[in-house]
C-alpha cells in the first residue's frame, strides 16, 4: 500500500481532498468512502481494492450494499441514480414536448419548440451533401457515371477529405482533436473571419458545440463550490450540465429593455457577492448571437466583456453557433476571439469558443458536427483536455466532413459555387423574412411585447397575463407561463417551451419559439397564435360589464 505520510505538496493535497470528502459525504448523511484514487490508474494495485472491504465485518459489508444498491428488486431504480442526474432539467424535451407528442395523433402539431432547421422543412446544402456521399461510398469515385452526377470540385474534394482519413476512410478513428487537415481549414476559416488565426493545436473538433461544453465544464467545475456565470435566459444546456456535474450556477440577467444587452457593473456585484460568500466563480458563459434572446452583441460590447473576463480573471466560454444567421446588417456578428486578439490581454486572457454545423443554413443537426478553440489556456490544461476527447475516442467522422464543407466552402468560379451561394443566400433571406413577420406580429397584440429577432432562429416574447390567469394557474398547479404555453398546444396546436426553462426576471412570463417552420407554415403559425391569444386574453382578462 502507498502511504500518504510525508510533507509533500502531493500528500498535503491528497488530505485535504479526503477530508472535504468525508465532510461532504458525512453532510449527505452517506457513509464516507475511503478514495483508493493514486496518482495514476497503473500505480493502482490489487491491495488498493481490498483493504477498504476487509476492514469491515463481511456481515455489514453485505447489509451496507443492499442498502444503498437495490430497491424494489431493481439495482436502477430512480430512486437509486445519480442525485445531479435527478436534479438536471432540461427544458427543450420537457412537459409541452411530451404532451405534443401525445397530442399529434389525432391532430396537427407546429413544432416550433426545437432549433432543428432539417426536421422543420430547410434543404440541406447540395454542395455538403454530395461531399458527404462520396466520402461514405467511395467506390463511387471510381464509377465511370459520377462525373455525370457530382460536380468536378465535389468529387475533388472527397478525394482529398478521404486522403486525409488515411486507409480507413470515414469508416476508421482519427486523431481525438480530429482529422488535422479539418483542423487546418478551421483554422484558415477563422482567419478570414477575424485576420488572426489560431494555432490548431489548440483546435478540437467535437460532435456538435454541445459536446465540447460539456467537456469544458466538467473540466471546470471541481466541487459545489465552483460556480459558472450564465446569462438568463439561458439555453438549458449549461443549467442541466452544471447540475450533473455539480458545480453552482450564477446567473446575470439580461437587460430586456435595452435589447438584451449586458449590464457589466452588474455582473461585477455578483461576482463580489458570491466571492464574498465563499465560491470560486470560474468561468462565464457568453451565447452570441444569442439563445433564445435573438440578440446579435455589437462589438463594442463583445469587447469590453473580454476585458471584464481578464481583469476578473473568469473563463469565458463563448457560444458562438449562430454566427451565421445575423439579419441587422448595420450590426454584424464578431467573436469573441477577435475582439481578444484586439485587445491589450491577446496575451492572457483565457477563452474558449464553440461552433457548430447545426445552427446556420446548413442546419446539420443529426449529423453533429463541431468544434471548439482554446486561447490562452495552459498547455497542460490543453493536454488533459486532450486525454479526455481521447475516452471518447474520437468525434464522428461524418461530422468533420461537414465542418469541412462548412469552413472551406466552394469558392467563386468553382462549379459549385452558384448554387451553392444561392442556396445560403435564399435561406438567410427567408429566415429574415420570417423572423420580421413573427417579431411584427408579437407586438402587434395587447398584453405581449417582443425585443424584434436581429440573429438566430428564436423570438422569446413576453407575455403580459392578466390577474385571472395567474390564478387558474395557480388553481392548476401550473407555473403561469406553462400554463399559458400548454393552452396554447391545446388550443392552437402549436409547440413552445415556457420561459421558466430558460431562466427569466422575476415576475416575467415568457416562451421561445423558432421560426423554422417554411414561410408558408409561419404565415399559418401567426393567425393561430393570434387567434389563441386573443381568446386567452379574453378569457382570463377583465370581465365588460353588461
Amino acid at each position: 500500500m502507498r502511504s500518504c505520510a510525508g510533507s509533500s505538496p502531493t500528500a498535503a493535497a491528497g488530505v485535504t481532498r479526503g477530508h472535504r470528502r468525508e465532510q461532504l459525504s458525512n453532510r449527505r448523511g452517506l457513509a464516507p468512502v475511503r478514495s483508493i484514487a493514486g496518482p495514476s490508474f497503473e500505480s493502482i494495485d490489487s491491495d488498493d481494492f481490498l483493504s477498504p472491504v476487509t476492514t469491515l465485518e463481511r456481515d455489514q459489508v453485505t447489509k451496507l450494499v443492499a442498502q444503498v444498491s437495490e430497491k424494489d428488486g431493481k439495482v436502477l431504480h430512480p430512486d437509486l441514480l445519480n442525485p445531479r442526474l435527478l436534479e438536471a432539467q432540461y427544458a427543450v424535451r420537457g412537459e409541452l414536448y411530451l404532451r405534443a407528442e401525445e397530442l399529434k395523433k389525432t391532430k396537427e402539431i407546429i413544432y416550433t419548440n426545437v432549433g432543428n432547421p432539417q426536421a422543420l422543412g430547410a434543404k440541406p446544402l447540395t454542395f455538403v451533401r454530395q461531399v458527404i456521399a462520396l466520402c461514405a461510398a467511395p467506390f463511387l469515385l471510381d464509377d465511370p457515371n459520377t462525373p455525370l452526377l457530382f460536380p468536378a470540385d465535389a468529387i475533388e474534394r472527397a478525394k482529398k477529405i478521404i486522403a486525409s482519413f488515411g486507409t480507413g476512410g470515414v469508416g476508421g478513428y482519427t486523431d481525438s482533436r480530429g482529422n488535422p487537415m479539418i483542423r487546418e481549414e478551421v483554422a484558415d476559416f477563422i482567419q478570414a473571419r477575424d485576420g488572426h488565426r489560431p494555432s490548431t493545436e489548440h483546435i478540437y473538433l467535437t460532435d456538435g458545440a454541445s459536446a465540447g461544453v460539456r467537456n469544458v465544464l466538467q473540466s471546470i467545475i471541481r466541487n459545489e463550490a465552483d460556480a459558472v456565470l450564465v446569462p438568463i435566459p439561458q439555453y438549458p444546456l449549461y443549467s442541466a450540465s452544471i447540475a450533473l456535474y455539480g458545480g453552482k450556477l450564477l446567473p446575470y440577467e439580461l437587460d430586456e429593455a435595452s435589447g438584451w444587452g449586458l449590464d457589466l457593473d452588474a455582473l461585477t456585484r455578483t461576482v463580489a457577492a458570491a466571492r464574498a460568500e465563499g465560491y470560486s466563480v470560474r468561468a462565464l458563459v457568453f451565447i452570441n448571437p444569442g439563445n433564445p434572446t435573438g440578440q446579435c452583441l455589437p462589438g463594442e460590447e463583445v469587447a469590453r466583456l473580454v476585458e471584464w473576463c481578464a481583469q476578473q480573471r473568469v473563463v469565458l466560454l463563448s457560444d458562438e453557433v449562430y454566427q451565421e444567421l445575423v439579419y441587422r446588417k448595420d450590426r454584424p456578428f464578431t467573436s469573441a476571439y477577435k475582439a481578444l486578439m484586439e485587445s491589450k490581454y491577446a496575451q492572457t486572457a483565457e477563452l474558449i469558443s464553440f461552433h457548430s454545423v447545426s445552427k446556420g443554413t446548413s442546419g446539420e443537426c443529426g449529423l453533429r458536427g463541431g468544434y471548439h478553440v482554446f486561447s490562452n489556456i495552459h498547455p497542460d490544461t490543453v493536454a488533459q483536455f486532450y486525454k479526455l476527447s481521447s475516452i471518447g475516442l474520437c468525434p464522428n467522422t461524418i461530422g468533420q466532413v461537414v465542418v469541412s464543407t462548412l469552413c472551406n466552402p466552394p469558392q467563386p468560379g468553382d462549379p459549385s459555387y452558384e448554387l451553392f451561394a444561392k442556396e445560403r443566400a435564399d435561406e438567410l433571406a427567408s429566415l429574415s423574412r420570417r423572423a420580421a413577420l413573427v417579431s411584427g406580429a408579437f407586438n402587434s397584440l395587447p398584453n405581449m411585447s417582443v425585443v424584434p429577432t436581429e440573429a438566430a432562429m428564436y423570438a422569446f416574447p413576453q407575455v403580459h397575463m392578466p390577474p385571472g390567469a395567474l390564478a387558474a394557474a395557480e388553481a392548476a398547479g401550473k407555473k403561469p407561463d406553462v400554463f399559458y404555453c400548454l393552452a396554447m398546444l391545446e388550443e392552437a396546436g402549436i409547440c413552445t417551451i415556457p420561459g421558466s426553462g430558460f431562466g427569466q426576471a422575476a415576475g416575467s412570463q415568457h416562451f421561445r419559439t423558432t421560426f423554422l417552420p417554411r414561410e408558408e407554415v409561419m404565415e399559418g403559425f401567426v393567425q393561430k397564435f393570434k387567434a389563441f391569444h386573443i381568446n386567452f386574453m379574453e378569457k382570463f382578462g377583465p370581465k365588460k360589464k353588461q
